[in-house]
């Protein structure tokens, strides 16, 4: 580009790019996107001997660095993205001072160099095969706010210090990766956390209780872990919480936080399932959720800030896995639609609150395997939004509501192994689901099940109920009929004797006679 030697930004993105053009000559250049290509082999090390401040060289098959490169003539680069490629090896120890810096989704090994993203203010390691510990240099920065090792083979223990010096840091993901020991409880009393992501990991303890530090928290993800502790409480302060889950911990006690009235009127998603919490589901902790109640005509008001913005053009956007229609989904970025209730597999009891009901924005609900008892509430027949209904492994009673038809944009529903009985509603989404959503409840009847509801002349189709009625009469009857044989029979012998002065005579004249041979036996037995 002979004819261009000023030029300072080039934008080749998505240009079906098969290798590195040769710009060695563009000494002015400072921008350069070579993005979404499918430019393969290694990064030149010309590249970094211009006057580069922005680098972006992300998802395509780049598989290393050339060699050699020299650090000390590297220009300051303010901006590299290296992220989405194949590259392997030790993670190279690049510009210290860029300000943002992302080698994620690559095949980089070994340990975090010391050093690395000393002035940055986004750092994001995730999704390489990375292994020892975090290092303690990363609390030294002052502007760190987005810091992401998610995804690798990451091992000891949360530094304290990462928490307690970084007051700048906004986004803090170590999820999947094989940290221990507990939670330090040295978070800043001037925390601006947003994001808090250590699920998937093999903690323990308890949540820290200098979490209630962390007025903006959005999205806390603690699941997977072996946590052992009561419901957060101490978070009743964060109102901007969007997310929240808990999954497969060792959590337990109820879910009510006491003095409580108006906590969290933004969440989304709460996914408390395989835990040991218990107790019951008080109305008044589900009316609070304001998130989930929104009308379809407010939807546009409810803002979900999981995107976080660097220079307005570099953003980071949280993920959060969910488990709706029984499989797990990783959302990228939440929207108004993804509103997940998930209690399942605990030990909850007690009835299903009405104001369930109430949740109007709730896609997926799920409280199977605990203790429910009482009826299926006729308020979710308003969840009009509702994809995903499983409330299986229960003790639920009484007949399925009608109201239940009204839920066409169903197309998951589970009330196996309740106590439901009476005949399965028909009509819209209900027409659609099999017999394994309703199995183990043996007074259920009708479509999808072979089992009509009511009496047939073979016998063999008689309805649990019906039976039970039909062995109460029989008894009856045959009681009645013992009776009413009794009195007929008395009445034969009586009625002519009463009435009939020859049948009297008769009877007194063959007692008599009977009378005269008893004495005379008696008499004779005496003078023996």
């Amino acid at each position: 580009m002979p004819q261009f030697p000023n030029l300072l930004a080039l934008g080749l993105a998505s240009c079906n790019l098969h290798e590195f053009p040769n710009l060695m000559k563009l000494k002015n250049l400072t921008y350069l996107d070579l993005s979404s290509n499918k430019i393969t082999g290694e990064i030149p090390s010309w590249i970094w001997e211009m006057r580069l401040l922005n680098l972006n060289v992300s998802h395509n098959s780049l598989v290393g660095l050339q060699k050699p490169y020299n650090i000390n003539t590297m220009g300051f680069f303010d901006m590299l993205d290296l992220h989405s490629n194949k590259l392997r090896g030790k993670l190279p120890l690049l510009f210290t001072s860029a300000n943002y810096v992302d080698y994620s989704n690559n095949n980089f090994q070994e340990t975090i160099p010391l050093g690395i993203g000393n002035d940055a203010s986004f750092v994001s390691l995730a999704n390489n095969n990375l292994t020892g510990v975090i290092p303690t240099s990363l609390c030294n920065s002052s502007y760190l706010e987005v810091l992401d090792l998610s995804g690798n083979f990451l091992s000891g223990g949360i530094p304290p210090c990462l928490l307690q010096n970084v007051e700048t840091l906004a986004v803090l993901n170590l999820g999947r990766n094989n940290i221990s020991g507990d939670i330090p409880d040295t978070i800043s009393a001037n925390c601006g956390l947003k994001t808090l992501d250590l699920s998937k990991n093999n903690l323990e303890g308890r949540i820290p209780t200098s979490l209630a530090n962390c007025k903006l928290l959005e999205v806390m993800n603690v699941g997977n872990n072996y946590i052992n502790d009561g419901f957060p409480c101490m978070m009743k302060n964060s109102s901007s919480l969007s997310v929240l889950v808990l999954r497969s911990n060792k959590f337990y006690g109820d879910i009510r936080c006491p003095g409580v009235d108006q906590s969290w009127p933004n969440l989304q998603i709460i996914d408390i399932a395989f835990n040991s919490f218990s107790g019951k589901l008080f109305p008044e902790s589900i009316e609070i959720w304001k998130g989930m109640t929104l009308n379809n005509n407010d939807q546009d008001h409810l803002h979900f800030n999981l995107v976080f913005f660097i220079y307005k053009v570099v953003q980071y956007r949280d993920t959060v896995t969910v488990t709706i229609k029984s499989q797990q989904m990783e959302l990228l970025k939440i929207l108004t639609v993804f509103t997940t209730i998930d209690f399942s597999s605990n030990n909850f009891e007690g009835e299903i609150p009405e104001t369930i009901g109430q949740l109007s924005m709730l896609y997926g609900l799920n409280l199977s395997h605990n203790s429910f008892t009482g009826k299926i509430p006729e308020s979710i027949g308003n969840l009009t939004q509702l994809g995903s209904l499983d409330l299986s492994s229960n003790q639920l009673t009484g007949e399925i509501p009608e109201k239940l038809t009204r839920l066409t944009f169903l197309s998951v529903l589970n009330l196996s192994y309740n106590k439901l009985v009476g005949k399965i509603p028909s009509g819209n989404q209900f027409q659609t689901f099999s017999a394994e959503s309703y199995e183990g409840n043996e007074r259920l009847c009708d479509f999808p099940l072979s089992k009509p509801c009511g009496d047939h002349v073979n016998g063999q189709q008689v309805t649990e109920v019906n039976k039970e009625e039909q062995e109460s009469s029989d008894v009856v009857f045959y009681f009645v009929s013992a009776g009413m044989g009794f009195v007929v029979g008395l009445g034969f012998i009586f009625w002519p004797i009463m009435f009939c002065e020859r049948w009297r005579k008769c009877y007194y004249k063959h007692v008599d006679k009977f009378v005269l041979i008893i004495i005379r036996k008696l008499r004779s037995g005496d003078n023996h």
